[in-house]
């Protein structure tokens, strides 16, 4: 036998209280909506923070391919009265010392022309290039 109370309109089962509410407390609704919405914010910043370092990767490639360029291009330069092979030997040598890969180098008169790469991976399973020119020589004045 089961007695009720006056204004007490809940079934046996205790699943639909007064007021179309839940025995917890809380309306079916809002049945695990908190955990979800954290869930997807937190993917949100792990996506934004992953191309955030993706981006930042490049620009420090890019700045160490410049200064893999300019440091090679000044002991080019140091070598340029040696010849065209001796200049690009000792600029190929400091850019490789700069974890830079030296794909262009000649001589315009007494000035170094260099260009530099440097292979980075802004995201797991990319790998991208970055490259930059320097030339460097005698003040002339």
């Amino acid at each position: 036998m089961v007695v009720r109370r006056t204004g007490d309109r809940s079934s046996r089962s205790g699943r639909e209280p007064a007021g179309g509410r839940l025995v917890g407390g809380r309306s079916a609704p809002e049945r695990g909506g908190a955990t979800v919405l954290l869930l997807a914010m937190g993917l949100v910043f792990v996506v934004f923070g992953t191309f955030g370092a993706a981006i930042v990767a490049a620009g420090m490639a890019s700045q160490r391919a410049a200064v893999a360029a300019d440091l090679g291009a000044l002991a080019g330069a140091a070598r340029a009265l040696d010849g065209d092979a001796a200049a690009c030997a000792s600029a190929s040598d400091l850019a490789g010392r700069n974890d830079g890969r030296l794909v262009g180098c000649h001589l315009d008169g007494l000035d170094v022309l260099v260009t530099v790469e440097v292979a980075f991976t802004p995201l797991p399973g990319l790998t991208r290039v970055a490259a930059a020119s320097a030339r460097a020589g005698p003040v002339r004045g």
